[in-house]
C-alpha cells in the first residue's frame, strides 16, 4: 500500500487532527457534551464533503474553519437560546488544568478563540487573522487585551 494513500486516508486524517480540533471545539463552546457534538460535525463535513487540498496546512487551516464555523452556528441556534445550564450543584471531579479553564471561560468567546488558537494550535497572528476574516493588526490587538484580561482575572483570583 502506498504511505501518502494512508497518509491521506480518513481515518489518518482524523487521528491527526481530531485533538485540535476538540480543543478548538472545547475552546468556543465550554462544555465537553457541545465540543463533541462540534467536533463530530467538523470530521462529518471532511467525510462528506471530501475536499481536495494542497497541503497539510490547507487541510489543517479548513478544519479549524469548519469548526469556527460550526461553532458560529451552534451559539446563533434557536435551540441554544432555549436551554439552561445544569445546576452548579451538581458535582463531577475537576480534571487537571480545571481552574485555567475556569478563568479563561470567564473571557469573551473571542478573546478565548485568538488565546486558544495563539498559543494551543501555534499559529501566527497572520495565520489567524485569515482564518478568521480578520487584520493581523487586529488580531495582535485582541491578543494582548486577551493577555492582559486573563491577567487580571488570575491575580484577583489570587
Amino acid at each position: 500500500m502506498d504511505p501518502t494513500q494512508d497518509r491521506d486516508s480518513p481515518e489518518a486524517v482524523i487521528r491527526r487532527y481530531s485533538d485540535m480540533v476538540y480543543r478548538l471545539a472545547f475552546a468556543r463552546t465550554g462544555n465537553r457534551s457541545d465540543a463533541e457534538d462540534l467536533y463530530q460535525e467538523v470530521f462529518l463535513r471532511y467525510l462528506t464533503k471530501a475536499p481536495a487540498f494542497t497541503s497539510e496546512d490547507h487541510r489543517k487551516a479548513w478544519l479549524l474553519r469548519v469548526a469556527v464555523n460550526c461553532a458560529n452556528r451552534f451559539h446563533a441556534s434557536p435551540w441554544r437560546r432555549r436551554t439552561e445550564p445544569l445546576s452548579e450543584a451538581l458535582s463531577v471531579p475537576a480534571p487537571e488544568g480545571e481552574d485555567l479553564w475556569e478563568e479563561l471561560r470567564r473571557l469573551p468567546e473571542k478573546d478565548r478563540t485568538v488565546l486558544h488558537l495563539y498559543y494551543y494550535e501555534d499559529m501566527t497572528t497572520e495565520e489567524i487573522a485569515q482564518m478568521l476574516d480578520r487584520n493581523p493588526a487586529t488580531v495582535r490587538s485582541q491578543l494582548l487585551r486577551a493577555r492582559a484580561k486573563l491577567k487580571k482575572l488570575l491575580v484577583e483570583e489570587g
